[in-house]
């Protein structure tokens, strides 16, 4: 089975594996698809996380492929320039938004080097068969999608950030092939082609990824980045190297949570799961008001440590055995019985412009991947139809602070694709896209699955409530007497006005053998089962 936010991707993935491939090879085919059929939420200009287990020989690893500051950065470089934090938490403003678009912007892209190493270590079926379905989007053409047609036309003025037909129309290229007749960016059931693309695609296939950070590709995007006054060298792309990371496993109700480790974000859902398991949660009622205050405590709990604690760890070493101690975890769940408020200020986060797929195979193979062009940068090297990230936005220009700017730093980033296990078996996986929201989500969709006993569809479908900030925030289908209930407490709720907000999870079960899959119904997926 296979589930992911976008159908031809989904297409993409099952064709694969009723050919004989594994679940990696598919996850890799739905990927590479959608980079052309959600092209501002992911591509091979991007960046992402892989969790493979292999049951022939029991790895279970990380790839980590986040993307690194270019060596030309200075921690001071935009200090001068700096405007403020984004009002919603998801970067940071600066003067003429060079951080945000543009050639500047620009962070050294791993996703595909990811793929290369991913498909040396696991794959089965050939390299170039994985193409195939994006070539035949990417050259026959895709419909713009309800979820894409709303990504195209959203305009981010109130939280700083500019418009995505900004983006899309940065370049010439961007115009010809994202934009229509009157200049708006294409509206739904308006067919794409993208041949450019397609060519690329049909260069990684032959040449493999490393024509991107070597080869006839890289010098394509290092000559528009010379041209252009960019960041990225030479240098940063031969040089960046994915990471192989170990999980983060953690007990919860006597099952096993892995998640992938920092500078990628399971340590916020693992240090929720710690806390949590001291409370009966069923007793409280699903989503009823002390449900929700003692859920949204550990939120913040959570998102607070992050903040003072998390990063990359090459650069600050993260305090892991303390978080998820069995000493601190029960503190915290003291203060939230006592009544205490965490206080938590807006935080910086991911864009919540992101991609997830998930796959199992009929060998037992569990994979989940979560990629993203954090905020898309614009930038579509001339001729080659992809558009390169904008992962420096997600930077603190002000020196001296954890998430300050600084050469090869890779950021914090809350993508989290998830294996469950009862023992050594696993019995679930799931990832989300979302931004601040993704570790939120991911834990309401395993309570919803491990305490409340709910299919994946179901877990998905429930309504989510979030507490990134000091506020509450909470689905449109939680009834208002409910909110009323909480603003009891002391408080601020705030109703989202979507029926399904705060991230887009989607994942599969393996009950006792039995696949189900559940993908969230505010994206256009689905779960296609072989």
């Amino acid at each position: 089975m296979i589930v992911a936010p976008q159908p031809e991707a989904v297409e993409a993935g099952e064709a694969i594996l009723r050919a004989g491939g594994n679940a990696l090879d598919a996850v890799l085919a739905c990927a590479l698809a959608q980079g052309v059929v959600d092209p501002m939420m992911c591509g091979i200009g991007g960046l992402g996380v892989l969790h493979v287990l292999d049951p022939r020989t029991g790895e279970q690893v990380i790839l980590d492929g986040l993307s690194a500051a270019p060596k030309a950065c200075r921690e001071d470089m935009w200090a001068d320039r700096y405007l403020g934090e984004c009002p919603d938490g998801f970067g940071y403003v600066v003067r003429d938004h060079v951080n945000e678009i543009g050639h500047r912007a620009v962070t050294t892209p791993g996703i595909l080097r990811v793929f290369g190493m991913a498909h040396e270590r696991f794959g089965r079926a050939e390299w170039s068969s994985l193409f195939a379905p994006a070539i035949g989007f990417a050259e026959q053409g895709w419909l713009v999608r309800p979820h894409v047609a709303t990504m195209f036309h959203l305009d981010e003025k109130a939280y700083g950030r500019l418009s995505y037909a900004a983006k899309l129309g940065f370049t010439e290229d961007g115009r010809r092939i994202y934009m229509g007749a009157d200049g708006a960016p294409k509206r739904l059931g308006q067919t794409i082609h993208n041949p450019d693309l397609a060519e690329t695609l049909r260069l990684v296939a032959r040449e493999g990824a490393e024509t991107f950070y070597t080869g006839a590709l890289s010098r394509r995007i290092l000559a528009d980045m010379q041209a252009q006054d960019g960041l990225l060298s030479a240098e940063d792309l031969r040089d960046f190297m994915p990471q192989w990371r170990q999980p983060l496993r953690v007990d919860y109700r006597g099952h096993g949570i892995a998640v992938p480790p920092p500078p990628a974000g399971g340590i916020v859902i693992a240090e929720m799961l710690r806390i949590l398991e001291r409370f009966d949660l069923v007793s409280l009622g699903h989503n009823a008001p002390e449900y929700i205050r003692v859920v949204s405590e550990a939120m913040r709990t959570s998102m607070r440590d992050k903040d003072r604690h998390i990063g990359d760890p090459d650069f600050i070493p993260p305090p892991i055995e303390m978080l998820l101690s069995d000493s601190y975890a029960e503190a915290c769940a003291a203060g939230i019985r006592a009544g205490e408020k965490v206080s938590l200020p807006r935080l910086g986060a991911d864009a919540k412009h992101t991609t997830t797929v998930s796959c199992v195979d009929a060998d037992g193979m569990v994979v989940t991947l979560t990629h993203t062009l954090g905020l898309p940068s614009g930038v579509i090297p001339p001729g080659t139809g992809f558009m390169l990230n904008g992962g420096m936005n997600n930077y603190d220009p002000r020196p001296g602070r954890a998430g300050s700017i600084a050469p090869g730093k890779r950021r914090f980033s809350t993508m989290a694709p998830t294996i469950v296990f009862d023992g050594e078996k696993p019995v679930a996986t799931l990832g989300a896209p979302g931004g601040a929201w993704i570790g939120v989500a991911i834990l309401q969709v395993l309570l919803n699955v491990i305490d409340w006993g709910m299919t994946m569809q179901e877990a998905v479908m429930a309504p989510r409530f979030s507490s990134t900030s000091d506020a509450i925030d909470i689905s449109n289908r939680i009834p208002r007497s409910v909110q009323k209930a909480v603003e009891g407490m002391g408080y601020e709720v705030r109703r989202n006005p979507t029926s399904y907000p705060f991230a887009a999870v989607h994942g599969i079960t393996m009950w006792d053998g039995a696949i189900e899959g559940g993908a969230d119904p505010q994206r256009d997926g689905y779960a296609a089962g072989v």
